[in-house]
């Protein structure tokens, strides 16, 4: 017997800020246990293997988050797909959607388990990784390159799952995996002596896991589509579709992964403990901007449900309610930073020095995401309603041609005979002025786009 904690949410019905609230809090909370994935790996590696060890993880990070574009494009281009079908009730194109989502995951998966594999190396030595943590690094990547299938599945199915306004059972499906994530993290680094491939190894295990918990999740909702092998055969139209919808959210996040390894290049010339204090501060920050992406994601789902309805006003009701708790958080999110950032990076090593690094870094940063959460809000909704391109280029004025540039041009302008290599704290300050520059594009867009004729299922 199901429980209303299990039933998908519709969106159309109800006060808009309760829904958005009840479907944000799984997702988010499911973030959160996903957050702990790679956190883990870093506290693992961190305090049994050594602070090199951790420079390691994070080092490998911006080269994986750029080949995961594939995943993310097809991701957000199921979510509205399915979201908006949902509204309009069309439960034909729903199944097709859901179904041709799950052929391009295969096709994606090998793509990147080719091209992962055979670029981790060459882009680590590109982006002059240390010689101490070189090896460390490439088998790290390999390894998750070579497990990228159950990356993939769980990712973009949980994506889908968002579409139909089911978030809790993706929260439990990775609740459970991630305890497998940590009880193999010490099982294979603690007791077995395995280093950092023994935490890469640990996470495709417990992705894979929570990719076939999805599947299985899926093929039980026939209640709202039909989920078979006749819906897997390649339709042009829909595979078509979630491409086209997908690819700027793909676009977008190449790029801006793109900048964070190009920016991650310029952090490392600075050195070993730089890199590492970047690191903690990463992991830190990956949880920090869960409520803002939570948010955003939830009023993707809110506003592609609703354009399927038809119902425009409730659309920009639910935005700005939305984008208010969005801004709730965030201070939140800052007040937390500020009055325990020292015991948070406290957790990944007991060096001092990197503590104080670390901490110096989240102080210039935390402003910041105040400013994230109106950028992720308002393209919230534009994606959800279909329009995936003016947020494409949102990100790339942010972080191509303002983040990126700024950094290398800031840390030059400081280079001086006491500081050689330049203001490490330029790269820090660069992305706080890429950030509110996107959150007035953000504003403006919103307020004058064409966003709100972009429906694909009327």
């Amino acid at each position: 017997m199901k429980t209303k904690a299990f039933e998908a949410i519709d969106m159309t019905l109800g006060k808009p800020w309760q829904q958005i609230l009840k479907f944000t809090v799984p997702m988010l909370l499911g973030n959160v246990v996903q957050q702990l994935y790679s956190t883990v790996d870093s506290i693992v590696v961190g305090r049994y293997v050594g602070d090199n060890a951790l420079a390691a993880v994070g080092s490998a990070a911006p080269i994986l988050n750029l080949l995961l574009v594939l995943f993310i494009g097809i991701s957000m281009g199921a979510t509205i797909m399915v979201a908006q079908y949902l509204g309009a009730r069309d439960r034909n194109a729903l199944s097709l959607t859901i179904g041709n989502c799950v052929t391009l995951i295969l096709i994606a998966s090998i793509l990147m388990t080719v091209i992962g594999v055979a670029i981790a190396r060459p882009m680590l030595v590109l982006l002059r990784t240390p010689d101490s943590i070189l090896d460390w690094a490439t088998d790290y990547l390999v390894i998750l390159f070579l497990g990228s299938i159950g990356l993939g599945f769980y990712n973009i199915l949980s994506g889908v799952l968002r579409g139909l306004g089911d978030a809790m059972s993706a929260l439990i499906y990775l609740i459970v995996a991630s305890v497998i994530n940590i009880v193999l993290d010490i099982l294979f680094v603690a007791k077995l002596g395995l280093g950092v491939p023994g935490v890469a190894l640990a996470t495709i295990i417990a992705q894979g896991i929570s990719a076939i918990l999805c599947i299985d999740r899926l093929r039980r909702m026939t209640d709202t589509f039909d989920f078979g092998f006749k819906y897997f055969k390649w339709n042009g139209q829909y595979a078509g579709q979630i491409i086209r919808l997908g690819l700027p959210s793909g676009i977008t996040q190449a790029i801006f992964s793109m900048s964070i390894v190009l920016v991650q290049s310029l952090t490392n010339t600075f050195g070993e403990q730089l890199i590492t204090a970047n690191v903690m501060v990463q992991r830190v920050d990956g949880f920090a901007v869960l409520p803002i992406f939570s948010f955003g994601s939830a009023l993707t789902t809110f506003a592609g449900q609703n354009i399927g309805a038809g119902d425009k006003e409730r659309v920009e009701k639910g935005s700005r309610q939305g984008l208010f708790m969005s801004l709730l958080f965030s201070v939140l999110i800052v007040a937390v930073i500020l009055i325990f950032g020292r015991y948070l990076m406290g957790i990944f090593t007991d060096t001092q020095e990197l503590i104080d690094l670390s901490m110096h870094i989240m102080r210039i940063l935390a402003a910041g995401y105040l400013l994230m959460a109106i950028i992720q809000a308002l393209t919230g909704v534009m994606r959800g309603a279909g329009d995936t391109v003016t947020p494409m280029w949102i990100s790339i004025i942010e972080t191509f041609f303002l983040r990126m540039p700024l950094a290398y041009l800031m840390v030059y302008l400081t280079k001086s005979e006491t500081m050689p290599l330049g203001n490490q704290d330029m790269i820090y300050y660069s992305l706080l002025i890429a950030w509110g520059i996107g959150a007035i594009m953000s504003i403006l867009f919103y307020r004058f786009g064409k966003w709100r004729n972009k429906a694909i299922a009327l």
